[in-house]
């Protein structure tokens, strides 16, 4: 009798042991070197779908991410420190640093945005603490924030986001100061070939103000056309980017599609797509039955015409002459027909 308890408790004691190793070995089960891995757990939320892209590397597109009773999980391949944008159904956006071989993993509830956390990595670590700190901020306190980090770490993949974010995208541009930064960011990280992109951009940003004449740019469209300033045959013409994922945007480039129609010859239109996916421009203007230029190479915000002509935001246009001088910049969707009209005396 004692001989049989003596086995059963040995019994109970091995699979204790086996329990307790499989769950160590699931907790501590990650992705292999090569690849990136984001769980995440989002409360009041049932079925949904998110949009994810990566700023500098990484997932070179727009890629989708199926939420099932508040979870999600999504992998790719990554071979070094990368930013990725979550895009949520509301079209706010929460950043996410990613690297080879870990897990980054998101936790909060669908209706306090703001207080997601993402945890997994130094870096996701960080930026929660400083996101958090920041949001019972006005937007102004928060940009001041954002300069104080990005000067106090110039190095940091975090400084090359909340310089986008806070001084280039968040609707009150201060691009003399982005430009500072970036210049001192750049001498942190002198091999960083998306923040060198960026202050091209800071620079070509200079095409974007009323009276500045736009460069000669040369890019071909999706049907294999030749695409240049000599294109802009119109009395005023409009060049505008646009992405699936942005409605605002595509509702502008409907509404420029009827005042097309309404113009005919005396409305010139050339459209840059910054969708990942090549096809899904094809569809849109196949659907849509779009005449006009569009230029997409799946580069999305790397693309070299975007970088050109200064957009720093979507949706965003420029309105211009025969001549290319600059009439109006980023007009609204509700707006653009009207200052159209009044060019077009």
């Amino acid at each position: 009798m004692r001989c049989r308890r003596g086995f059963y408790r040995l019994l109970s004691l091995s699979f204790f042991i086996y329990h307790l190793l499989f769950s160590v070995a699931l907790v501590s089960c990650g992705p292999e070197d090569g690849r990136f891995r984001l769980e995440g757990q989002l409360q009041n939320v049932d079925q949904s779908e998110f949009y994810i892209y990566s700023l500098d590397a990484g997932a070179t597109k727009l890629d989708t991410i199926k939420v099932s009773q508040g979870h999600f999980v999504y992998e790719t391949d990554l071979q070094k420190l990368a930013t990725f944008v979550l895009l949520y159904p509301n079209f706010s956006e929460q950043v996410v640093f990613g690297n080879s071989g870990v897990i980054a993993k998101l936790d909060g509830d669908a209706l306090h945005l703001k207080e997601v956390k993402v945890t997994g990595t130094e870096e996701n670590d960080k930026m929660t603490e400083w996101r958090l700190s920041v949001s019972e901020l006005t937007p102004p306190k928060v940009k001041e924030r954002a300069v104080e980090f990005i000067r106090e770490n110039p190095a940091s993949i975090i400084s090359n986001y909340l310089l986008r974010r806070y001084l280039i995208l968040d609707g009150d541009e201060d691009y003399r100061t982005a430009d500072d930064l970036a210049e001192v960011m750049l001498k942190a990280q002198p091999d960083n070939g998306r923040l060198r992109n960026l202050e091209k951009q800071l620079r070509g940003m200079r095409y974007t103000v009323k009276g500045a004449i736009i460069p000669n740019f040369r890019a071909t469209d999706i049907k294999g056309n030749p695409v240049g300033r000599q294109s802009l045959k119109g009395e005023v013409n409009v060049i505008s980017i646009w992405a699936k994922w942005s409605f605002e945007s595509q509702s502008i480039q409907r509404k420029l599609h009827a005042l097309q129609r309404k113009y005919g010859s005396r409305l010139g239109l050339v459209s840059i797509s910054l969708d990942g996916n090549i096809q899904d421009c094809k569809d849109f203007v196949e659907r849509d039955s779009i005449r006009w230029s569009i230029i997409c190479d799946g580069r999305m915000w790397d693309t070299p015409l975007v970088t050109e002509l200064g957009f720093m935001d979507m949706p965003g246009n420029l309105l211009l002459d025969q001549k290319g001088k600059v009439l109006d910049i980023n007009v609204p969707n509700n707006e653009i027909e009207e200052r159209i009209k009044a060019f077009l005396k």
